[in-house]
């Protein structure tokens, strides 16, 4: 529910005062609000007409593409229908909310241009009101969101003018609700995401509730994508091995997905082997506008991966959330914004010869990062936009987390409809689309004289600026042009430990390491040596100008006679099973194979560090010589510890450069004058020599990439797999629990929950568990690769009988929290001031004086009864939305965070949990601060939850008399009545339970 001004300080009155029974009168009728209205009768908006959804149950005719999801005439034969009413009673009931919408004079119908019509719609041209038409196209999905879902209640009138007066609100942090179309899942957030419900009903149970409330509203799609690991590799049959183990060791998660997909409605689970969740999203999820029984409104997704803005480039509004977030948008709760600023990205010209858009998109990043664009959206205008492919505008689109903001939105335009056409949308669908779209002005034609919109603040790229380049070696948008590589290399080298560092001291910079790969084949390493090559991630394996190109530098390559060395891991993960046919029909993927790239599977792989183990002999040889092994990937993060444990740098570069590094088999190389190799004539091969034109890449993608394609894949996808298939699963609403297991885990979250909420919590004499720096990712705080044979996970399992071999990853295990609190700040890589410049995943207990690990130290603060803070710097939770990252300090007792900044949905998924994030003020920090972390911590939050403010000054106290003023950052007042609750799904809950 959202809580507008008018009513939120009511709500927190009445919803934290347990003897009140005026205050329950009033949180039991502000949570008895309809459904969003429509004034279409035939329109049902999910009210009593749920449906479950599985690919079981689906056939050839894609639902996702202009077939209505929700239509009991398009889907009978494809989807089972559960009515908790009557037609008549829903019918009746979606009249009556009808008339409720302030804004029914602007619903108008979208005639079709052979007579009759696409639908009805709300139409913001109906508005006159000439602050619309400066809007940018992205707040206009807003807008438009809020005039359909304005019931009064958990949208009003107000919310509508703030959004239409975003010229002026936007700089003032004012709140909005946000009803989104659908949900976005993949595994490594989906599994703790369905256990949460599967919990959920059980609390509702418990609390004598309805536990069928606890049912996603809208369409959920989750696709598992990101537990295939390369441990084979090199091999015609690696997918087949690597399939076979993934199920192997996720037998138990995919089963619990699968009873997930029929125990809750409107899920729909995308199994193993079909792709990676955003490629999956863009060519075959995605609606662009949907077609609800006839109502019309624009397409919007949030989803629990951050590259969920991969979308934003097919004009698909979407971002990343946590999966918490995602929880309570699934059951109907709006989500609660701050209107965001909108920084207009001018592009212009075109890209020179050799650019690829991995080069774009780095270049884009490095500057929207410089400019700060955290919080904010990003929309792409200008002529340069019509010269770039949509595979490219999604491209940029995907790094949106790296370059900080919530969005990186491309408009609807003529090279849209093409791409929805080229994948398979019908001709119907695509004019439906492009009608709405235009009618709604919210259609982008570069050919007509553009209207002038405001922004918050512009920048401008000249795409002909852009040239060739990579980033690292540890951070995303640290980039560095290619003819600057080398140079960039040795200062890394020569400058002390840190993100452009490694302190290599001068004489041991040059050593070679001698050793027998496999214990037969002669090899060596030095500093730089590349021993990772991937392929990989949603970023570039979606683009086929950048995976053909790939091709293209393995055939020059192969017909020059150059080859990877043997000791190179190289794969190549497609991010669907499109991306293979192409390459098939092109005849590329031969060459590819040839170079080592065979493909392993379909999924992240190795940009989110399922690297597989590297060959023994090269491990030793790195670990027992202190060599700085680097990995090449076409991902989009390479944060220490991430890809690799044993590959401390790590760049991001596209595919064809990848394969370039990987021949040349070091990142210690100068690409212009120096040789990649020597050919089977003996002769000097440069760079240059490998490199395909912009013409050749072009000429092979018109002749390869064929619409056919997509809809061979997709109607393949929906009949699942065999091994899928035969996972056999209990009909049960209610899951049954196994204690033995190691993989599903019923979380400790609800227990004890009454419907009185808790009231806000302070901090009393608290220890800092941890001191930070700059930069802690989530990656940091919760790692979602391979488990440590040292860490107290890994004890966890081996008490229970796992053998280390089916440890399996983080990432795979977040369906049980034991292992995943264990595994909170476990990350060999993280950097604790309270070491001393040790680096690993231990701290120091405080009133010991004992070097723990991070997990022992905790446990030992909570059995005595004492609260624990953390200590950190700027961008705190930066990289993946992870809301483990979040759940996991929960979980060890921490209460508060202080830091200097917080990345955007990490501060969200803090607040979700119930811990308190604070910001030192502008200058101040730990270190001015004079704090060493040894010091006991005291927040004085008010006790009264109508007592706090968004963004008000807070003081905290340490026992040493140091005192400072900190910003609490509950950023809207939804957030403070979720911290009133004790978190957001147990707001939720007593929610849902209150609706008798």
């Amino acid at each position: 529910m959202y809580i507008t001004s008018g009513t939120s300080a009511l709500l927190r009155r009445a919803s934290h005062s347990s003897s009140s029974r005026a205050g329950k009168r009033v949180f039991s009728s502000l949570s008895k609000k309809p459904a969003s209205p429509s004034p279409n009768s035939n329109s049902s908006h999910s009210v009593g007409n749920q449906q479950t959804r599985s690919l079981s149950y689906l056939s050839a005719a894609r639902w996702s593409h202009g077939v209505d999801w929700k239509s009991p005439a398009s889907l009978a034969s494809q989807i089972r229908i559960s009515s908790a009413f009557s037609d008549t009673l829903l019918h009746r009931k979606i009249a009556t909310m009808a008339s409720e919408n302030a804004f029914k004079g602007i619903f108008t119908s979208l005639p079709k241009p052979g007579g009759g019509e696409f639908g009805k719609f709300y139409s913001l041209p109906a508005l006159n009101d000439p602050r619309i038409d400066k809007l940018p196209y992205s707040i206009r999905i807003l807008l438009e969101s809020a005039i359909r879902n304005c019931d009064g209640f958990q949208v009003t009138k107000a919310d509508v003018e703030k959004i239409i007066d975003w010229e002026k609100n936007s700089p003032n942090q004012v709140e909005i609700p946000f009803k989104p179309a659908r949900v976005l899942l993949q595994d490594f957030t989906g599994v703790p995401v369905v256990v949460d419900l599967a919990c959920m009903r059980n609390a509702m149970n418990k609390l004598g509730g309805d536990s069928d409330k606890i049912n996603p509203l809208v369409p959920v799609d989750l696709v598992i994508d990101h537990s295939v690991q390369v441990d084979i590799a090199r091999t015609e049959n690696a997918v087949k091995e690597n399939q076979k183990l993934e199920f192997e060791r996720n037998k138990e998660r995919f089963a619990f997905l699968k009873w997930g997909s029929n125990a809750f409605q409107n899920m729909l689970v995308v199994p193993p082997g079909s792709g990676i969740v955003h490629q999956v999203n863009l060519e075959y999820l995605a609606r662009v506008v949907f077609n609800n029984e006839g109502l019309l409104y624009p397409d919007s997704v949030v989803g629990t991966d951050s590259h969920t803005t991969m979308i934003d480039g097919l004009g698909v509004a979407g971002w990343g959330v946590g999966g918490i977030e995602a929880e309570a948008a699934m059951l109907g709760q709006p989500m609660s914004m701050v209107l965001p600023g909108v920084v207009g990205f001018k592009l212009s010209g075109k890209l020179l010869d050799g650019v690829t858009a991995t080069d774009l998109v780095l270049t884009v990043t490095q500057i929207l990062r410089k400019h700060g664009v955290v919080g904010k959206f990003v929309e792409f205008y200008g002529a340069g936009v019509g010269e770039i492919s949509l595979a490219d505008r999604a491209t940029i689109a995907n790094m949106s987390p790296e370059y900080g903001a919530t969005m990186g939105f491309f408009p609807v335009d003529k090279v849209t409809l093409q791409y929805l056409k080229l994948t398979g949308r019908s001709d119907e669908t695509v004019s439906m689309i492009e009608a709405y779209l235009r009618a709604n002005n919210m259609f982008v034609d570069y050919s007509e004289p553009q209207q002038e919109r405001v922004y918050s603040s512009y920048l401008h790229l000249d795409l002909g600026d852009v040239v060739p380049c990579v980033s690292g070696p540890k951070r995303p948008h640290d980039r560095v042009p290619l003819k600057d590589m080398k140079d960039d290399w040795h200062s890394c080298l020569d400058s002390k430990v840190g993100f452009k560092g490694f302190a290599v001291p001068k004489e041991t910079q040059e050593k070679v390491v001698k050793f027998l790969f496999k214990g037969e084949e002669p090899a060596e390493l030095k500093h730089g040596s590349v021993v990772i090559a991937a392929i990989t991630s949603c970023t570039n394996t979606s683009n086929p100008s950048v995976m053909l190109g790939a091709g293209l530098v393995a055939k020059k390559a192969c017909e020059l006679g150059l080859k990877v060395k043997p000791w190179v891991k190289t794969s190549l993960a497609p991010g669907s099973g499109v991306a293979t046919k192409y390459l098939q029909e092109s005849g590329l993927q031969k060459y590819l194979n040839e170079q080592g790239f065979n493909i392993v599977g379909y999924g992240c792989t190795t940009c989110i560090g399922n690297s597989g183990d590297l060959e023994k002999t090269v491990g030793d040889a790195i670990t027992e010589n202190d060599i700085v092994a680097a990995a090449v990937l076409s991902g989009n993060r390479n944060f220490e510890g991430r890809v690799h444990p044993l590959t401390r740098a790590n760049y991001l570069a596209s595919p064809p450069l990848v394969v370039a590094y990987a021949i040349a088999g070091t990142v210690n190389i100068d690409f212009d004058k120096e040789p990649i190799g020597v050919s089977k004539d003996g002769k000097d091969v440069y760079f240059r020599d490998i490199w395909p034109s912009n013409e050749e890449v072009a000429e092979v993608v018109q002749n390869s990439v064929l619409p056919e394609m997509f809809k061979s894949t997709y109607k393949a996808i929906t009949t699942g797999n065999p091994v899928w298939n035969e996972l056999a699963v209990a009909a049960e609403k209610l899951y049954s629990w196994d204690p033995t297991s190691t993989y599903i885990h019923e979380p400790p979250y609800f227990e004890g929950m009454t419907m009185d909420p808790p009231g806000p919590h302070g901090v009393k004499d608290a220890y800092c568990l941890l001191n930070f720096g700059n930069s802690i990712t989530t990656d940091h705080i919760s790692p979602a690769g391979s488990i440590n044979r040292d860490s107290p996970a890994a004890k966890y399992l081996m008490e229970r009988g796992v053998d280390s071999r089916q440890f399996n990853s983080y990432g795979s295990r977040r369906g049980n929290d034991e292992i995943m609190a264990r595994g909170t700040f476990a990350n060999i890589r993280i950097l604790n001031k309270l070491l001393n410049g040790e680096v690993g995943p231990k701290t120091i207990h405080i009133p010991s004086g004992e070097k723990l690990t991070v997990f022992d130290a905790a446990m030992k603060y909570k059995s005595a009864g004492q609260d624990t803070i953390i200590l950190a710097g700027d961008e705190y939770g930066s990289g993946s939305s992870r809301d483990w990252a979040a759940k996991g300090p929960m979980l060890l007792g921490v209460k508060a965070v202080i830091a200097k900044s917080f990345e955007r949905i990490h501060r969200s998924n803090l607040v979700g949990m119930g811990i308190v994030p604070l910001c030192f003020k502008s200058g101040e920090d730990a270190d001015t601060l004079g704090l060493t972390g040894h010091e006991r911590y005291t927040i004085d939050l008010p006790s009264s939850v109508s007592d706090i403010r968004p963004g008000q000054d807070i003081n905290v106290k340490t026992d040493t008399g140091k005192q400072f003023t900190c910003t609490v950052r509950f950023d809207t007042e939804v957030e403070l009545a979720y911290f009133n609750h004790g978190g957001i799904l147990q707001y939720v809950i007593r929610q849902l339970a209150a609706k008798q």
